[in-house]
C-alpha cells in the first residue's frame, strides 16, 4: 500500500512525503517494512501540501498530486516537484517516458505542472487522469491531466487573490490549459471520486467532490474527455472525503467537533 504523510525538516520548515509498506492482518493490522520513496523539494511552509495518490489502471506507476506550498512560483519551476503532478514508477523513480525526462533529475518525474493545491486525483473508466484543485479566491477547478502540459498557476486562474489582486484568465493565455471545469464562488474541493457502481446508475462514470468552504457534495458529468457541473448538494457542514463503498454507496467523511462518517444509499 502507499500512504502519505508530513514530516518536519530543517528550520522549522516542513516536507510532504510518500512511503510504501505493506499492510498485514496476522494478530492484529501492523504496516511493515514501511519506506519513503517521494518527498517534496524544496521544504517550505505549512499549507498546499495537497499529497494524493493514484495508481494507474495497469497498476504500474504511481501519481503523486504535490501542492505549491503556498509558494506559487515553483508551480512553474521544473527543478521543483512542487505545484505538480508526478508520474513515478513503484518504488519512486522516474519513468523512461515521462514528458521532461531528459531536462533535469526532478523534472524528470514532472507529469504536468501549473498546479495550485490538487486535493483530488482519480482515474475514470477508460483510464483518463483527473485532478480536483483549490483555486484561490474563486476558481477552484476540475481538471483533465493530461502529459506535459501547464495548467497556468499562478500565471491564470479563474479566480483572483485573497487580497483583491488579479489574475490572468486562462483565455489570456491560450499556451495554457484552462479547467475542464470551474467553481466561482469557490467550495473549497477536498478530494474526487469517480464513480463506477451500480447503486447509482445514472451517475456511473461521474465525478463528485466533497465541498469544505462550500458545505456541499458536488457532482460532475463526465462524457468522455469533457466536463459539465450537474448536482451540488447542501450538506450543512465541510465535507472532507468522498469514497464508494463496495456495495456502490456513497460514503461521506465531515469533519469538525461534529465530523461523522455518513452513507448515502438510493431511496426505497
Amino acid at each position: 500500500m502507499f500512504l502519505s504523510w508530513v514530516q518536519a525538516a530543517d528550520e522549522g520548515q516542513s516536507r510532504g512525503v510518500v512511503g510504501r509498506a505493506t499492510l498485514s492482518l496476522a494478530d492484529k493490522p501492523r504496516l511493515e517494512g514501511l519506506k519513503t520513496i517521494w518527498e517534496q523539494d524544496p521544504a517550505g511552509g505549512s499549507g498546499h501540501f495537497a499529497l494524493r495518490l493514484a495508481v494507474s489502471p495497469d497498476g504500474e506507476n504511481l501519481f503523486v498530486a504535490s501542492g505549491d506550498r503556498q509558494e506559487m512560483t515553483p508551480a512553474q519551476d521544473l527543478q521543483s516537484n512542487l505545484g505538480k503532478i508526478l508520474r513515478l514508477t513503484l518504488d519512486g523513480g522516474h519513468v523512461d517516458d515521462n514528458p521532461f525526462v531528459d531536462q533535469h533529475n526532478t523534472a524528470a518525474t514532472v507529469w504536468s505542472y501549473g498546479h495550485r493545491n490538487p486535493l483530488g486525483i482519480a482515474f475514470d473508466g477508460a483510464g483518463n487522469l483527473w485532478s480536483s484543485e483549490m483555486g484561490p479566491r474563486g476558481g477552484d477547478e476540475l481538471n483533465l491531466i493530461e502529459p506535459g502540459v501547464d495548467y497556468g498557476w499562478p500565471e491564470t486562474s479563474e479566480g483572483d487573490h485573497y487580497d483583491g489582486r488579479k489574475i490572468r484568465s486562462h483565455t489570456e493565455r491560450p499556451d495554457v490549459e484552462a479547467p475542464a471545469a470551474f467553481w466561482d464562488p469557490s467550495i473549497s474541493p477536498a478530494n474526487l471520486m469517480i464513480y463506477a457502481g451500480e447503486a447509482f446508475p445514472q451517475w456511473q462514470g461521474d465525478a463528485f467532490v466533497g465541498g469544505l468552504s462550500g458545505q456541499a457534495l458536488a457532482r460532475i458529468d463526465l462524457e468522455g474527455t469533457t466536463a459539465e457541473k450537474a448536482d451540488e448538494w447542501d450538506m450543512g457542514t465541510r465535507v472532507r472525503e468522498v469514497e464508494e463503498g463496495p456495495d456502490g454507496s456513497i460514503w461521506l467523511l465531515t469533519d469538525g467537533p461534529s465530523g461523522r462518517l455518513l452513507q448515502l444509499t438510493p431511496p426505497r
